[in-house]
């Protein structure tokens, strides 16, 4: 086992550039607003942790687009802030929709083992018909269908058009379709 004697353990050296250049934020304009942005969301939201995490979604948003050129950037991080959390509720409805009604179709089936084989079955041909496809494919269905994003946050995260995310699902959807039609048949 190596040991290291707590001198040589705390004698770490940073580069000395590091020292003195500070870091700036990439955006100037943004950051002076997260404080209020955090204040804001915990009064809308009632809970602290999920606007600390808003917070940070947006920032994370308004970092990785081009909002060099925004005019009003208090402004800007509020309304990514309320999209952000819109999409999040339409998300959980859609979550929920999907689970009340799986509990409706498992209600009838439960315990029966070839109802269970047979998902098992599908969901494999699923995942294999899906890795036949390209990354971009996959990805969009995989954001789509499971986690609930929207055409245009998808074509925002892959920097593409709408129109490309939808012709990519579409391909997607065929794929399958013709995958999964041959097991039946």
């Amino acid at each position: 086992m190596l040991r290291l004697n707590r001198k040589h353990y705390y004698s770490c050296s940073f580069p000395q550039h590091a020292a003195k250049t500070p870091m700036r934020p990439r955006r100037p304009g943004f950051f002076e607003h997260y404080e209020e942005l955090i204040g804001t969301w915990t009064r809308r939201l009632r809970n602290r942790a999920q606007a600390e995490d808003l917070a940070h979604d947006t920032f994370v948003r308004v970092l990785e687009s081009d909002s060099a050129a925004v005019q009003q950037p208090r402004a800007y991080l509020h309304q990514t802030a309320r999209n952000i959390a819109v999409d999040g509720y339409r998300r959980e409805d859609r979550r929920g929709a999907m689970e009340s009604q799986d509990i409706d179709h498992s209600e009838s089936s439960i315990g029966d083992p070839e109802h269970y084989m047979h998902a098992i079955q599908l969901a494999d041909s699923i995942e294999r018909a899906l890795s036949e496809l390209p990354v971009n494919c996959r990805k969009i269905f995989v954001w789509q269908k499971i986690e609930g994003l929207t055409q245009a946050e998808i074509a925002e995260r892959l920097g593409l058009s709408k129109n490309m995310v939808e012709k990519y699902m579409i391909r997607t959807l065929r794929h399958l379709r013709d995958r999964l039609d041959g097991l039946q048949s």
